[in-house]
């Protein structure tokens, strides 16, 4: 019997860990993945973390699951497959073994959206990928084209343009919504091509990707756009499958909990970007670690 299974090991994850080791509790973490990490290992750079400018996403990455065993954490690598989460004892199955804990935290992140057009399975690996610093090396001094507005979406086509000879953007907006910074960076860039008001309808290819069929959202018009490579970059949807039907979520699949990361059951505590909340960034996922692992041990002390 643990007094803690932490189920995840993103930054929320890593955090939790920290800080559950300096409380002397009893808890292991449960993580699908060899690496730790979650998103933030596909970020090539990150520039808003304090102290850590500049950093790759996966030197911070190791830095944090470094700390956390230095400290002492355990980390069992296990697909979680069951959750039982209603009874004062909670009950994880992960790869066959049933693990038991007086609380949980839930830190499994969230996965990268779907354009869900034709051609984008088919050709998903082959010329579509949803991490530009993954498979980015792949299409040097080829055409490429970034999908998306955000943050992510930017700092793909960035690093991008440093490899490709061109990088095309796609949004379906007249504008980014990405941080200024980076639509400044961006937009200065002499080898990026902003195409507006656009969507991507069919992705298409003989095994690999070859090109793609747009709409231009302003006047229904179509255009074919020739390009080696497709960077998909629309956002993330929660991994909480697993959750449904055992705690409280909203209409876009996120867990409810407040800053204090406590959910609708007691004992179970939501972090990171499984949680619903205002802001998606490393910092904020950190910031959730620390509650929760304060929450839980005002939980264990109550009970």
């Amino acid at each position: 019997m643990y007094d803690l299974i932490i189920i995840g090991s993103g930054p929320a994850g890593l955090t939790a860990a920290i800080y559950a080791t300096r409380a002397k509790l009893n808890f292991i973490v449960l993580e699908q993945n060899f690496m730790s990490g979650g998103q933030v290992v596909d970020t090539y750079e990150i520039d808003n973390y304090p102290g850590l400018p500049g950093i790759s996403g996966m030197d911070l990455a190791m830095k944090m699951r470094e700390h956390a065993e230095n400290l002492g954490a355990e980390f069992v690598i296990a697909e979680v497959t069951a959750l039982d989460l209603a009874g004062e004892v909670k009950k994880v199955t992960a790869e066959g073994t049933v693990y038991e804990a007086k609380t949980v935290v839930l830190a499994m992140g969230a996965k990268h959206s779907l354009l869900g057009v034709p051609g984008e399975e088919h050709l998903a690996g082959h010329g579509v990928s949803y991490c530009a610093t993954c498979d980015g090396a792949f299409y040097k001094n080829c055409e490429v084209a970034v999908v998306g507005g955000g943050d992510v979406a930017v700092e793909d086509a960035i690093f991008l343009a440093r490899l490709c000879s061109k990088v095309y953007v796609i949004h379906r907006r007249d504008e980014l919504r990405a941080a200024k910074v980076l639509q400044d960076q961006l937009l200065s860039l002499p080898n990026v091509e902003m195409l507006w008001s656009h969507t991507v309808v069919r992705i298409e290819g003989e095994g690999n990707v070859g090109a793609l069929k747009l709409e231009n959202k302003k006047d229904g018009s179509h255009r074919t756009l020739h390009v080696r490579g497709v960077f998909i970059a629309v956002g993330i949807r929660p991994t909480s499958a697993l959750t449904a039907g055992q705690v409280a979520l909203d209409e876009g699949g996120y867990v409810l909990a407040g800053e204090d990361c406590e959910t609708s059951v007691p004992g179970v505590f939501a972090i990171g970007d499984l949680r619903k909340k205002q802001l998606r960034q490393v910092i904020t996922a950190c910031g959730d670690g620390a509650n929760a692992i304060t929450s839980v041990q005002r939980y264990l002390g109550e009970h």
